[in-house]
């Protein structure tokens, strides 16, 4: 709600390269942000360190996955370094309907699909990194991948970095500080939408009466 005005919630949708800091973006701004959930998707690839089933992600194996695809319990999904990950659709609707925000840290083919599904509802940001080679540092310095795995992800940045403008806002995230500051004042400005303050109509009416 805004100012006590009923809203509908939003999704925002943000996008990177593997190390391109969407993942640390969305962490930063829900530390400050009570209304902004975090959208929880199942995968099929094992739980990193420090990964906490149900709360990083929903770990499930390839018959599950499949099987939720297959009874349209997905809103979302794609396959993405052999692992397969997908967005519960329950949740997101519920969400929505009461006026709650949900952050997805998803690639370019689930953006496109839950922009298919729900195309008044996403808010859509790709955050580019200020250049190739500061992109392979980030990777290297998060000391998560080997050697062969950092070159392959740098392999397919390119492609991700293609679809930089089926976007709505685009980031280059050169000061981390800043970005976070941007993609904030992005969700501010979607949050007073007009047509997502479903009871600005009533509001409205009782100033006039």
């Amino acid at each position: 709600m805004s100012d006590g005005i009923a809203r509908r919630g939003l999704l925002l949708v943000l996008s990177s390269p593997s190390g391109g800091g969407k993942t640390s973006i969305g962490r930063a701004l829900r530390v400050t942000d009570p209304n902004l959930g975090l959208s929880v998707s199942l995968t099929t690839r094992p739980p990193r360190e420090g990964e906490t089933d149900g709360k990083d992600y929903h770990f499930v194996d390839e018959a599950a996955f499949l099987a939720a695809v297959r009874e349209g319990r997905l809103i979302e999904h794609a396959e993405v370094f052999g692992a397969r990950y997908g967005t519960p659709r329950a949740p997101v609707e519920a969400a929505l309907a009461e006026g709650r925000d949900l952050l997805f840290d998803i690639d370019w083919q689930g953006t496109r699909q839950l922009r298919e599904a729900l195309p008044e509802d996403v808010v859509s940001v790709f955050i580019l990194p200020p250049s190739m080679a500061e992109l392979e540092r980030r990777l290297r310095a998060r000391r998560l991948d080997d050697d062969a795995t950092v070159t392959r992800r740098m392999s397919r940045a390119a492609a991700e970095i293609a679809h930089w403008d089926e976007y709505g806002y685009v980031i280059v995230n050169r000061d981390f500080d800043l970005s976070v500051g941007a993609v904030r004042s992005i969700l501010a400005a979607e949050r007073l939408k007009r047509s997502r303050q479903t009871g600005l109509a009533h509001f409205v009416a009782g100033l006039l009466a």
